[in-house]
């Protein structure tokens, strides 16, 4: 419990949406022993920031009370295991059946998104490809950023990977995402940096058809 006091205000707050659910701003107040101006303050801040949102809910007497919850965003930032659970599983399929099958899995993961994705790319020009791409790959927590060099190609930058304790086991995920942008794109395309080898980033060289 000292832990949690020694945090600053707003990840205390955090921290006690977690644990208590939604809660208004005078429980926050009474909580932390602070002004109630300071407390919505914070508030503001985290829900301009997408952390928390409001709702309204009804009393058994009185007003309705404004009541503050975490969203999808902030349940991210608290520690979770999914990674470790995924490479046991796959640690034991892989001693019971082989490497070969893991590798399968990965084939089956990126022909499924083949499928998913390849009906919103038909019929588009290439450029708004590569965006639907980089657009894809940022709704699924990548961070990716896509630039035009001179010689018209493209550049894929990916600052995030949330699988990457995974690929740093198994690296026929990166070949199935490479394998996959090439696919989607119908065109050469080339990792020249990797998140799961060392690198600051997964970076991939699109060539344009022209």
């Amino acid at each position: 419990m000292n832990q949690i006091k020694e945090l600053p205000t707003r990840e205390r707050i955090l921290h006690m949406m977690k644990t208590s659910g939604p809660l208004s701003a005078k429980e926050i107040t009474s909580e932390l022993q602070i002004t109630e101006m300071a407390v919505r303050r914070h508030l503001g801040t985290m829900e301009r920031d997408g952390l928390i949102e409001s709702k309204m809910i009804r009393q058994t007497m009185g007003r309705p009370t404004s009541v503050f919850g975490l969203t999808e965003l902030a349940e991210g930032l608290f520690p979770k295991n999914y990674h470790t659970l995924t490479l046991d599983l796959l640690g034991e399929l892989e001693q019971e059946s082989g490497e070969d099958t893991i590798k399968l899995l990965f084939e089956k993961r990126r022909d499924k998104l083949k499928q998913q994705y390849e009906s919103s790319m038909e019929g588009i020009p290439f450029a708004d490809k590569v965006k639907k791409l980089a657009q894809i790959q940022n709704d699924n927590g990548y961070m990716t950023e896509c630039e035009q060099n001179d010689n018209g190609d493209f550049v894929l930058k990916e600052h995030n990977c949330p699988i990457s304790q995974i690929a740093n086991r198994y690296n026929h995920a990166c070949d199935c995402e490479l394998s996959l942008f090439k696919s989607l794109l119908n065109t050469e395309v080339e990792r020249t940096e990797c998140l799961a080898q060392d690198g600051k980033r997964c970076i991939y060289i699109i060539s344009n058809p022209k």
